[in-house]
């Protein structure tokens, strides 16, 4: 392959659309891996989150599509491929609570700035479920923030309508170590699940883990559900 070839190739790879440029992995998940992508139109930076088609209803784009709020991350547009889709969405330049507070970054938060932070998670988690959707997986990993401070509730990968909630109760979705009991138990998933998975969240601001995490993760859960009990 000659070197303009090569160059061309590489231009076409790296290009969705001819709409947004592809750039570097910034995150992955179980739902799929997200890039930052430059919006060739205005010069904007975006998240592009590729997800397989296989691994995502239409209605859980349909959820997506339709939020509109300041602590919720923007959704911009879709474009599908062959395989994919891949859901542009605004790019929160300060990355995830998680990362921040790793111990090569800034460590552990003082109570005051968790409060400063969890007070916006809660204002979106109040929009999303007025709404009639459960986020499903709150943690520090999916809260994002601007230079700002603004935060941000991100991955809606494993969100649901509410009035499906009963028809889904037969899946454990969500991470372990922030997963309310009645989750791990397949017994109904319901507004309250986040809010047990915020209070987890809490704590791994305030520690720099969550609640358990010395556990494997079934023993975690385990635990977790012996709580109630």
């Amino acid at each position: 392959m000659s070197r303009q070839a090569a160059t061309t190739h590489l231009h076409k790879s790296k290009t969705l659309d001819n709409k947004y440029m592809l750039g570097d992995e910034i995150g992955k998940g179980a739902y799929g891996r997200v890039y930052k992508g430059l919006d060739l139109e205005n010069g904007d930076f975006v998240a592009i989150k590729q997800v397989s088609l296989e691994n995502i209803p239409q209605e859980d784009l349909n959820i997506i599509m339709n939020l509109n709020h300041k602590n919720i991350v923007k959704y911009l547009g879709s474009i599908k491929t062959k395989t994919h889709l891949h859901i542009i969405l605004e790019y929160v330049e300060n990355g995830s609570l998680a990362n921040i507070i790793k111990p090569n970054k800034f460590g552990p938060f003082p109570e005051s700035l968790v409060a400063v932070y969890i007070a916006q998670v809660l204002e979106g988690l109040v929009y999303l479920h007025e709404q009639g959707v459960i986020h499903r997986d709150i943690k520090g990993a999916n809260i994002l923030t601007t230079k700002e401070g603004l935060v941000k509730l991100a991955d809606f990968g494993v969100a649901t309508k509410l009035t499906e909630a009963d028809v889904n109760t037969h899946s454990v979705v969500g991470t372990p170590y922030w997963m309310a009991p009645e989750v791990i138990e397949m017994s109904g998933v319901c507004a309250a699940s986040d809010i047990w998975s915020v209070g987890c969240t809490v704590i791994e601001l305030l520690t720099c883990v969550p609640p358990y995490y010395d556990l494997q993760p079934m023993p975690a859960l385990f635990r977790i559900v012996q709580i109630r009990e």
